[in-house]
Order: structure tokens, then sequence, then C-alpha cells
């Protein structure tokens, strides 16, 4: 049987092609800009970024541009030569070996559960402005009113994500394409709407507005925590390469598409923000540090206006979580199909019907569920969850621009030829970057702040480490069942490997291709 190219790459890593080729360009770049999602990351934690650095966070938003940027074109380089299915697990695993590879696709796989029910929480910071019927549990003012109420509303998004990715890739990306369109016009009118109500200068970002001089750290500490909000908008554009197997023409459409989505988001997302500072009515009200942007917006549009917007905001919201549900399937599905999770096989299985992995879409919803109802009753469910999320994801990025890096000292790695994207020269300095850049953040993310552990009562040493012990616990008790227990058990499953009689007719056509 003759293969394609797209489908020919894959014999590298010993697999046979199994998903459908139905994804075209904007369907690449919409992945990957629906899980970094501008007005998700901004609306959910522009309250967060805002309370701790005033006016002046804004700058840490080119900061978290810039140092994701030299990750970014890693990964660029990399989705040209390897554009396969779990995309972090795989490249780690082609960098670093078995050993590297599994602990990378773990971290990415707990962060991409978690960052699931970090996003659906977004629900409670949109839903109730729209209406108050949607919060469901007391009136709001309660101690864990929020934090319950959150945790049902992501109940149901979480339920609806579930649902969409076993029934297909085709529906999914049906609805992640409309979504996507929709949140980039409503993104662009939003900046035309916010910028014909501009009350002040731009100078606004030169002003902290009295925010972060309390601090042990003076200002640097408050922009330093403040950079959280930045932080988790800017990540997940390895997506667009995760769907590789899934896409044609992958190896030059999936670096296009992490850089695009990246810079738009960044273009896009900076000008919601500096915008919103400079339309707002007044800086010192109460609602900027507690309801964010969705204050802004209802604050300089109006009630009819600005709730309109934020609908639009619930959508891009959703398109983000099922964006985020389907990376998450597909990396369980690269590590099952090497007999890397537990019960592998029926964790790697396709759906005929639905052309799909549908046991990993479940699975996922899952434990996507657990994470809230563990935290039901915790006030500061909202940085907790996504702190913990982004580490991870920064962890897991590590363990791919780390053994890059050492392959381009060691001389052993070669970008993809043919033309496509390549780094050249510029490769080893953009590397070392992203490295520092991925070292630096992780630690500042996970530093114990209690402000973002543990702000209000009861006050415990475990939940202000609580970023550390997690991560700690993630990181260590996954190695461990993989040194004990995985890694005699792994190698590509003989359901999906690639036959020899494939690769046979492979070369032969390859060969029949050349004398023509």
């Amino acid at each position: 049987m003759s293969m394609t190219k797209d489908d020919d790459d894959l014999r590298e890593f010993g697999y046979r092609p199994e998903l459908k080729r139905t994804l075209g360009n904007f369907h690449t770049f919409a992945a990957g800009i629906s899980y970094i999602s501008i007005l998700t990351g901004t609306f959910q934690l522009f309250y967060f970024g805002f309370g701790f650095g005033g006016p002046a966070y804004w700058w840490s938003w080119p900061l978290v541009f810039v140092g994701q940027l030299m990750v970014a074109l890693c990964f660029a380089e990399l989705a040209a030569k390897y554009p396969v299915a779990g995309s972090v697990y795989n490249w780690a695993k082609k960098l670093g070996g078995p050993h590297v590879g599994w602990l990378a696709g773990w971290m990415m796989l707990i962060a991409s559960i978690v960052s699931i029910a970090a996003v659906a929480l977004a629900y409670q910071a949109t839903l109730p402005q729209i209406s108050k019927a949607f919060q469901i549990v007391g009136d709001g003012t309660g101690t864990y009113d929020v934090a319950t109420n959150a945790v049902i509303l992501a109940a149901v998004l979480i339920l609806f994500t579930t649902l969409v990715n076993a029934f297909g890739v085709k529906l999914m990306a049906r609805i992640n394409t409309a979504g996507v369109f929709l949140e980039l016009v409503a993104t662009v009118v939003l900046i035309v709407l916010f910028a014909v109500h501009v009350v002040r200068g731009p100078s606004v970002v030169l002003d902290t507005h009295g925010h972060g001089g309390s601090g042990s750290f003076g200002y640097m500490g408050a922009f330093l925590t403040a950079a959280l909000a930045s932080a988790y908008v800017m990540y997940g554009f390895d997506t667009a390469a995760s769907l590789g197997e899934e896409s044609v023409d992958p190896s030059r459409n999936a670096p296009r598409a992490i850089l695009r989505a990246l810079l738009a988001s960044f273009v896009l997302g900076g000008l919601i923000l500096i915008l919103a500072l400079m339309s707002v009515s007044s800086l010192d009200g109460k609602g900027i540090t507690s309801d964010g942007l969705q204050y802004v917006v209802l604050d300089v549009l109006g009630d009819t206006g600005g709730k309109l917007m934020l609908w639009c905001v619930l959508i891009a919201v959703t398109v983000c979580a099922l964006a985020v549900h389907t990376a998450a399937i597909r990396l369980a599905f690269a590590m099952s199909r090497d007999n890397n999770l537990p019960a592998a096989s029926l964790m790697a299985k396709v759906s005929p019907r639905f052309q799909t992995p549908v046991l990993p879409a479940v699975v996922i919803g899952v434990l996507a569920l657990a994470i809230l109802l563990v935290n039901i009753r915790q006030p500061q469910i909202f940085s907790v969850v996504t702190s913990i999320g982004i580490i991870m994801i920064y962890v897991a990025y590590l363990l791919v621009t780390g053994p890059m890096l050492v392959a381009r000292l060691r001389g052993t790695w070669t970008p993809a030829g043919d033309g496509k994207f390549s780094l050249g020269r510029w490769g080893l300095p953009v590397n070392i970057l992203g490295v520092l850049w991925g070292g630096a953040m992780t630690v500042n993310l996970a530093w114990p702040r209690a402000e973002v552990y543990n702000a209000t009562a009861p006050y415990h040493w475990y939940l202000r480490w609580g970023a550390f012990l997690f991560v700690g616990a993630v990181l260590l008790g996954g190695f461990a069942y993989y040194w004990f227990v995985q890694r005699h058990k792994t190698g590509v499953l003989s359901s999906h490997a690639a036959s020899e009689n494939e690769s046979e007719s492979q070369t032969h056509a390859d060969t029949v291709h050349t004398a023509h």
C-alpha cells in the first residue's frame, strides 16, 4: 500500500497512519490560537495582574511574549522535522531518549488535564456578570459561594468538550474554527470600541497607581507575581503540531501556525489590555481588581454592548477548553500506542466510526472534573489551579528545549531540509534563551507566595508550598512509576506499528518516483 509523504514521516517513529487527515491551514492555526485564546486568558486573570502590579503590569505582556517566542521558534523547528501527534512527548523522546520523553509526556498530560479545569473555571468570571441567574450557589458573598459555583459551571463545560471530542475530529474542527473566527472578529471589534472610548493616554502603563510597593522585594516582587496573568495566556501553541497526523502537509503548516498563533495573540491581546486601561472610567474602581476585564467591558460599553461582548468571551472560553481537551487526547493517544500508559491498548484504540480515540476523551474529562471537585471549597481555586497548570507546562517545555540544546552543543541536531523551517545559525542562541527563560519563569511561578497559594485563612505551610509539593509529587511519583513499572513494557503496540510490507511498498514507490 502506497502511503502519502505526510504519512511516510510517521515511519521514523515506527507508526502506521490511523488518524484521518482532514485539517487544512486555518484548522491548524485555529487549534493553536484557540488553545492560547486571547479572550479567555486576558479576561480570566486581568484582575490578578492589575491587583498586584497596577497598570504597569502590562509590561509583563511583552516580556512573556519574547520569552515564549524563543520556545516557539524551537518548537517550529521541531514541528518541521517531526509533525507527529503528542508533539512534546515525541519530540522529547527523539531528543532525550525514552526516559525524558515519557517524563515530558507525563508532565504535559497532567498539565493539560489541570489546564482544562483551569480554563473551565473562566465560566465563573463571565456568566454571573451576564446574569445573576448563573450564580447558582448562594449570592456570591459567602466564603465558598464563588468557588463552588465555579466548579458547577466548569463541570458543564467539561462535559461538553468530552462529548464533542468523543464524536470525532471533524465536529471538533468545525466548532473550533467557527469559534476562533468569532473570537478574532470579537477581539478586533473590542479593540476598536475601547479605542473610541479612551479617556487617558498610553502613558498609563508607566504608572503603578499605588499597587505593589509593600512587598519584601518592592515593586519588582509585585510585578513578577502579576506576570502570572500574562504567562497564563501565551502557552499551548504546540497544539498546532500535536494535530500533525490529522493535518495536510503538517511539516510546513505547523511551524507557521505555531508562530502565527503566538504573534496574533501577542498583538491583539496587548492592544486589548492597554486600551482597557486607557478607556475604563476610573482606575480606582473596586470592580477592576475583583471582576477585571469583565468590569471594564461593562463600564466602557454599557450594559447591552458589554453583555453582548461577554457572550463572545464565553464562546472563546468554550473553544479554548475544547482545544486543550483535544491536545490532551492526542498526547494520551501518542503515549498509549507506545504502551506508555495504563490500559494502553484501549487508550490507543481509534474508533472506526468517529475516527478518533474515544476512551482518552472520557478519561481526561473525568480527571479534569476530579481536580475541580478536590478544590471545590478552595477560595483561591482560580490562582492555585492556573498557577500549577502553567508551571507543569513550563517544565514539560523545558524537557524539550533542554535536550534540544544538548543536541545542538553536541552537534547532533539537524533541522529539516527541503526548504522547511529552520533557525540556521540563530538556533543555538535562541535555544539557550528559551531554556533560561523556561527555568526562570518556572521558579518565579512556583515561588511560595502567600498571595497566590494561601491568601486567606486557614494558613498552612503546605498550601504556601503547594506548587513545589504538587509538581514535585507529579514529577517524582510519575518517574518512579515509569522506572519500576512502565519502562519494562514500553514499545510500539503491534496494532499501531508500521508493517514491514508498508515500508517495503513505500521504498519501492520512492524508487519509482526517483527514476521518473
